[in-house]
């Protein structure tokens, strides 16, 4: 297998993880529930993930380092304000948030399998390797970081 370690940006993850959670809808249908509401209820969740990486973006642009989640060498600063204080990974967070968002409108509940799917692979294929990025370039200060703030939430 190849090293898939920081080689497929985040976005294009979830775009799998929500093309593999249709085919599952789409292949059984006699699962799919009845969600009065559901559209609204969907949308809510949708912008609700759509705010959380907008916060995450917009703190790293105020902190004008890198966004780009492949070279986390880049990084000029270790962004903790705002909603990383809450969370360090709230762009990853945002984009498990919109998949949720999807589950919920397809309506079928085995679609929610794929929602840890895609937290594992985010964990073990970039969320890790770019920690070990963090803590070389800000040693003491991504360490304490680390205790203080959840990977997730």
């Amino acid at each position: 297998m190849p090293n898939l370690q920081l080689r497929i940006p985040p976005p294009v993850v979830a775009a799998v993880a929500a093309l593999l959670m249709w085919v599952i809808a789409w292949a059984l249908p006699a699962l799919r529930l009845m969600l009065p509401g559901r559209f609204l209820f969907a949308m809510a969740i949708l912008i609700s993930g759509m705010l959380i990486i907008l916060a995450g973006l917009i703190e790293f642009r105020r902190a004008r380092t890198s966004v780009n989640p492949l070279k986390p060498e880049t990084a000029s600063s270790l962004v903790v304000e705002g909603v990383y204080g809450l969370t360090r990974n709230p762009m990853y967070l945002g984009l498990a948030v919109i998949l949720i968002a999807w589950a919920v409108l397809l309506a079928n509940p085995l679609c929610l399998v794929v929602v840890p799917l895609f937290i594992v692979y985010m964990n073990r294929f970039q969320i890790i390797p770019e920690e070990k990025v963090l803590n070389l370039l800000f040693e003491s200060e991504f360490k304490r970081y680390r205790t203080q703030v959840r990977r997730w939430l």
